[in-house]
Formats: structure tokens, sequence, C-alpha cells
């Protein structure tokens, strides 16, 4: 009897948690929402374009530097690690285990 009533507490209050938790991000999406609409009121009245909130990425910063820094090695891009052996590439676009099959249409 006691282990059923600390199941159904513990399920009660996990539901109130999960309720509360989904409370709270509705009323931030509601605020953001309203703060989005007084920006865009804001424009209209002052006869600017409503401009979009976006997220701007910089990708040449990161591609220099990855690419200036040799990818964190010593030496810079040019320097050979000193466990790496260079070997002859095998020819890999010649294939000769395959059976051909005969694809008929339906």
């Amino acid at each position: 009897m006691l282990l059923k009533l600390l199941g159904f507490v513990l399920r009660m209050g996990l539901l109130l948690a999960g309720l509360v938790f989904f409370a709270s991000l509705m009323a931030a999406g509601l605020v953001v929402l309203i703060l989005w609409l007084l920006r865009a009121l804001w424009s209209k009245l002052t006869g600017q374009p409503v401009s979009p909130w976006t997220f701007q990425v910089n990708r040449q910063a990161v591609w220099q530097r990855f690419n200036q820094d040799g990818f964190g090695q010593p030496g810079g891009a040019n320097a050979k690690p000193d466990n790496v052996m260079d070997v002859a590439a095998t020819d890999v676009t010649v294939v000769t285990d395959v059976e051909p099959k005969r694809i008929t249409p339906r």
C-alpha cells in the first residue's frame, strides 16, 4: 500500500515538473514572439523594412583558422608528421570480382 502511494506521488511530481517545464518553454516563446512583433511594428511605423533576426556565421574566419595553422601541426601545413609513410597508391577503378546481373523491367 505504501509503495503504491509513493509511486503515485512520484508520478504526480514528475507530471507536475513536466507541466512546469512545458509552461516555461511556452512563456519564453511567447516573450520572444511579443518582442519580435513589437520590433516589426516599430519598423512599420518608422517606415523601415522589417529585417529578420538571423544568426550570422563567418565561415571564412573558421576556414582561415584551421587552414593557416596547418590543423594544429607544428611547422604549419607543409610539415609532415614523423609517423606517416609514403606508399604507392593502387588503382581501385578496376573491378574484377563482380558478376553483371540483367535487370528486367516489371
